[in-house]
């Protein structure tokens, strides 16, 4: 099947309530192919007045789902794992379509979001309260789960499907049902998924789906909602901070998974090509476009020129295009806009004495393409070392001692994923007690798993997705004082 047949067939409605619907005002917003610059769909932009009409449907059907069986819910999460696997490559041409990136990471990114199904199907029936006496013995102590109930799921456009399925399938087998306000850049992946799930067997109103241009103006009104119960956002810092604001009038449950500014770091007894490869997936993954990405590359001095040479020539290997040529390492980034603040951030240091090492130029023809870069010589506290660089740019800077290294690594707001690369075990402790992260991972570029929760501290956010503790964050929990039966 073509791209263009496949984008033909993909719901380009809103979905509320089992049913496929036009945006109250009838409007529709373009959806590009950042690697062509051109329109490849038209899809409806929801209205307040239809976000309104999401949350109805999501709290009527809130009480049924919440009572439907583990295992029915785990049995709907298992056979949606299944349908997204066997729609694999159609999922993939989409979200390289509308997002840019190589198909073959597409590709991973539908086995990726489709573990979440997976893993959630099978904690749906794990998850178990507790039963104790009381330390002085007079009463009993019973603790149980229940839904927290309708949830606003808000989800970003670098990984359009693994988003959605992060935070729905542990909202669905928590029992809560939702609002999925995909980003309007690349909604036709989560519509999709939404069909998906109704082939699951998911019931009308248990999860709703609503792009818009006009985030603020659907989101708001729901956030003001006695109804609604719980909100999940993946995106920046400060829209993060907005929404928590906005959350505090009904002291709602929220989950932020917000901005990073991971470094990546390597010792002096660094496994030198485990690094390299290491580094070229922590930063090219997805373009750069990736809240874990790595964004400051801290290499020990005494191995620094040659980890420097050793990327460079790896980074002008890449071959960058069009994500649906297989030839295709590196894709356009989402949008002019980005592309932008990606070129103003090298540009900013270099006049401010760094060195370009490779890279750094606005390339001329359709589409928003940037080159893999390298940047050396970075002054201390230049902008490319404090903001979330969201492209394929690596600045390289130096230290002479752990110390200095973890001092270097803490010195950002941000706390949601460190890399490091070390053979020993005892500084792999000590790096595990003193970096400031949610996330750290050694020896390795890749530390995203369905099975581990995913999240960061400081401004990088609140909660955790994903492992046991990701369904926790769709339950309330309660417990019951029992008096003792043999004191009556």
């Amino acid at each position: 099947m073509s791209v263009l047949t496949i984008l033909d067939s993909v719901p380009t409605r809103l979905f509320i309530g089992g049913q496929w619907v036009q945006a109250s005002d009838s409007a529709t917003f373009p959806v590009v192919n950042p690697a062509t610059g051109k329109v490849i769909a038209e899809v409806a932009d929801a209205t307040a007045a239809d976000g309104e009409a999401a949350l109805t449907a999501a709290a009527n059907a809130q009480k049924a789902w919440a009572a439907t069986s583990p295992r029915e819910r785990a049995n709907i999460l298992a056979k949606a794992f299944d349908l997204v696997i066997e729609h694999r490559d159609e999922l993939a041409a989409i979200i390289t379509a509308e997002m840019g990136k190589p198909f073959a990471e597409s590709v991973a990114e539908v086995n990726y979001g489709a573990e979440f199904l997976r893993w959630f199907a099978e904690e749906t029936t794990h998850f178990a309260g507790r039963y104790s006496v009381a330390p002085d013995g007079r009463n009993r102590l019973m603790v149980h789960h229940r839904p927290v109930g309708p949830s606003l799921l808000i989800t970003p456009w670098n990984f359009p499907l693994a988003m959605a399925t992060r935070k729905v399938a542990p909202a669905l087998a928590a029992g809560c049902t939702s609002v999925l306000k995909p980003a309007a850049l690349t909604p036709l992946t989560a519509l999709r998924f939404a069909e998906l799930l109704q082939d699951a067997g998911v019931p009308a109103g248990v999860v709703n789906v609503v792009p818009t241009t006009q985030p603020g103006e659907l989101t708001g009104p729901l956030l003001r909602d006695e109804r609604l119960r719980k909100v999940s956002f993946t995106g920046s810092t400060a829209v993060g901070r907005a929404i928590i604001r906005d959350s505090a009038e009904q002291v709602l449950r929220v989950s932020m998974e917000l901005g990073g500014n991971a470094p990546f770091l390597v010792f002096e007894d660094a496994d030198l090509d485990a690094a390299i490869e290491g580094a070229m997936v922590a930063k090219l993954r997805n373009g750069g476009e990736a809240c874990v990405a790595a964004n400051r590359f801290l290499i020990h001095e005494s191995i620094a020129e040659q980890f420097t040479s050793r990327l460079v020539k790896r980074m002008n290997e890449v071959t960058m295009g069009d994500g649906a040529q297989p030839e295709t390492q590196l894709g356009p980034l989402i949008d002019e806009k980005s592309r932008t603040k990606v070129h103003s951030l090298v540009e900013s240091a270099v006049l401010a004495g760094a060195t370009l090492r490779t890279g750094g130029e606005i390339l001329p023809g359709e589409g928003y393409f940037y080159p893999a870069t390298v940047l050396t010589d970075i002054p201390a506290g230049a902008q490319i070392l404090r903001e979330e660089i969201f492209g394929p740019v690596a600045p390289i800077t130096t230290f002479r001692s752990e110390e200095e290294a973890v001092s270097l690594a803490n010195n950002s707001e941000y706390g949601l994923v460190c890399f490091a690369y070390t053979k020993d075990l005892n500084r792999t402790l000590r790096l595990a007690e003193s970096l400031e992260t949610g996330m750290l991972g050694i020896n390795t570029g890749v530390v995203s798993n369905p099975a581990a929760p995913f999240g960061g501290v400081k401004q990088s956010g609140l909660g955790r997705e994903g492992g046991a503790e990701g369904i926790l964050e769709y339950l309330e929990t309660v417990y019951v004082g029992i008096s003792d039966p043999n004191e009556r």
